[in-house]
C-alpha cells in the first residue's frame, strides 16, 4: 500500500531552519504531483508548497514564497521542503501529499495520499 512518511519536524527559534522530508513508497513516484501542506491548532489543513511529477515546476503559498523551498528525488521517492526564517506562524503539523490531477493543484481534494505529518513549532 502507499506510505508517505514525513520527518525533520521540530522545536526551532523564530529566524531559523528546518528541512522537511518525505519517503514514499507503494507508488510511481515519478507520476504524482508533490505536495507539502500545514494545519495550524484551530485552523484549516492549507496549502504550502507543490512540486510536478518532473520537478521542474514549483508552487508556493504567498505566506512562505521566498522563505520555503520543494524539491524532489525521483530516484529516491523522496520530496524535501526547505524553511528559511522560519516564525511563529509557521508553527504547524506539515504533511506530505500525493496526487495525480493534471495541474500541479493546491487544492487538498487533488491528493489521494497523505502522510501522518510532522510538528513544526517555532519560538519566538
Amino acid at each position: 500500500q502507499v506510505q508517505l512518511v514525513e520527518s525533520g519536524g521540530g522545536l526551532v527559534q523564530a529566524g531559523g531552519s528546518l528541512r522537511l522530508s518525505c519517503a514514499a513508497s507503494g507508488l510511481t513516484f515519478s507520476t504524482y504531483n508533490m505536495a507539502w501542506f500545514r494545519q495550524a491548532p484551530g485552523k484549516e489543513r492549507e496549502f504550502v508548497a507543490v512540486i510536478r511529477r518532473s520537478g521542474g515546476s514549483t508552487y508556493y503559498s504567498d505566506s512562505v514564497k521566498g522563505r520555503f523551498t520543494i524539491s524532489r528525488d525521483n530516484a529516491k521517492n523522496m520530496v524535501y521542503l526547505q524553511m528559511n526564517s522560519l516564525k511563529p506562524e509557521d508553527t504547524a503539523v506539515y504533511y506530505c501529499a500525493a496526487g495525480r490531477a493534471m495541474v500541479a493543484s493546491q487544492r487538498r481534494d487533488d491528493y489521494e495520499h497523505w502522510g501522518q505529518g510532522t510538528q513544526v513549532t517555532v519560538s519566538s
